[in-house]
């Protein structure tokens, strides 16, 4: 595993704009960029996700990044790295991004039981949980080859364990 757990969740992101599919709506038009969004404060500030999306492109896209304290200082996001240590911030931040068309990722551990759609967590392996449930309520559709590699995955309510 890479010794910089950041690089690896830069990456991370950028494939999660590879294959979860947004609604032809959630874009401007079929070239504007993805707006990737690191909400409070998490490893992310030390440039490694710049480093990871500059120049680079996804589905003809390239990427944008915004970072906020708060949700009200964020654009329009496809996807936000919700970054709040704290439980209570975490889920108000996740009530705003409800049935819109917004990607959540996180690694706080109950973070798929608080609405987020993939909580992932990096240590000596990486694993990636998927709350199916959200992704839908969100209108995102999320490959079965992301399925298949997830630890856990929430369907019609019910947790899976999987690996």
């Amino acid at each position: 595993m890479t010794s910089n757990p950041n690089q690896v969740e830069a990456a991370f992101l950028r494939n999660f704009a590879r294959y979860v599919t947004w609604p032809v709506q959630a874009f401007a038009n079929d070239r504007a960029p993805w707006h990737i969004c690191v909400l409070g404060s998490d490893g992310f500030l030390d440039e490694v996700l710049e480093r990871t999306l500059q120049g680079r492109m996804e589905q003809g896209r390239a990427f944008e990044i915004f970072r906020a304290k708060t949700t009200d200082q964020l654009p329009a996001c496809h996807i936000v790295f919700v970054g709040y240590d704290n439980a209570a911030r975490r889920r108000a931040a996740l009530e705003v991004f409800k049935g819109r068309p917004v990607l959540t990722v996180g690694d706080a551990p109950e973070f798929l039981e608080e609405g987020g759609v993939i909580r992932f967590q990096v240590g000596q392996n990486v694993e990636m949980s998927i709350n199916l449930d959200q992704a839908r309520a969100m209108s995102l559709s999320v490959p079965t080859k992301m399925l298949e590699v997830s630890r856990e995955v929430v369907e019609n309510g019910a947790l899976r364990r999987l690996r």
